[in-house]
């Protein structure tokens, strides 16, 4: 008799048990409590734009005050532009989710470091928002004190399906969550997952152009500072660091009587607790 949906999931080498739907549950809690989150600590726009004078003199004392200029440069060429409204709208989202499930059928073992890896930096980032809400370039010359710095908004000046002008993003989207950018932050995550672990020269190559495009893109497009991306990678660090110490599944010693390759558990009895010789304190 096939075994109950719930059981299915996969085996670790060192026998630990994920089953799916409880990473679901766990990917999709993250998720909703970083959009719940984010969209209710809305700074005015006054503190925001005073932290983006802020980041614009640390960035000018560093000599990285390029995004105008790189803003000019691509918005030279339409298509160029395009791509990068809808990179910067949609990439994000797939990637990551795709990254995450490729990890659970594929990596077994290598995912729940990462999946804890995800929680954390988003979790990080959330602080940023709440301590450090940054008023983005393309709001400058709209929200700010009626100098002007230059900077288009390119979701609303150039054809894309959506915008942040729109009334719809207006009510879900807190425009001044912009330090860190987890648009960068999980572009790093995707990208260190991956690389290590896919075989051909053609997908390292792009979890290598994936950080490197979307830092481009944020700033092309006039949604982030490079700060704000370097922002991304601290949080990916420390994120990195905090999953190190808190995850034990996946890491332990592999299990001599069972194969050590991860599988689809299909008809086998999930492992009791008391015959793990390693036990996760994070969510499995």
């Amino acid at each position: 008799m096939p075994p109950a949906w719930w059981r299915r999931g996969r085996r670790l080498s060192d026998g630990t048990t994920l089953h799916w739907w409880k990473q679901i549950i766990a990917v999709l809690v993250v998720y909703g409590l970083y959009e719940l989150v984010r969209n209710k600590t809305i700074a005015g726009p006054e503190v925001a734009f005073q932290n983006a004078l802020r980041v614009m003199e640390w960035q000018q004392s560093l000599g990285i005050n390029h995004e105008l200029a790189v803003q000019a440069w691509s918005l030279e060429w339409l298509p160029l532009i395009v791509f990068s409204n809808y990179f910067y709208g949609s990439v994000y989202l797939g990637a990551t989710f795709g990254t995450i499930v490729w990890l659970y059928r594929r990596r077994s073992d290598a995912y729940p470091l990462w999946r804890n890896t995800l929680a954390f930096m988003t979790m990080l980032g959330l602080v940023g928002f709440a301590f450090f809400p940054l008023m983005p370039p393309r709001l400058l010359d709209v929200l700010g004190d009626g100098q002007l710095f230059g900077f288009v908004d390119t979701l609303v000046d150039y054809p894309t399906f959506w915008s942040f002008d729109s009334e719809a993003m207006r009510t879900v989207s807190n425009p001044f969550a912009a330090m860190p950018s987890l648009h960068c932050a999980w572009a790093f995550w995707g990208a260190c997952a991956l690389y290590p672990r896919v075989r051909s020269n053609w997908a390292r190559g792009l979890a290598v152009a994936y950080p490197i495009v979307t830092v481009y893109v944020v700033v092309a497009t006039g949604n982030h500072f490079i700060l704000d991306a370097v922002g991304g990678v601290v949080i990916f660090v420390a994120g990195y660091g905090l999953a190190r110490a808190f995850t034990r599944a996946g890491r332990g010693r592999p299990l001599s009587e069972r194969d050590d390759d991860p599988r689809e558990i299909g008809s086998t009895e999930p492992v009791e607790s008391d015959q793990r010789p390693y036990r996760s304190i994070a969510v499995r």
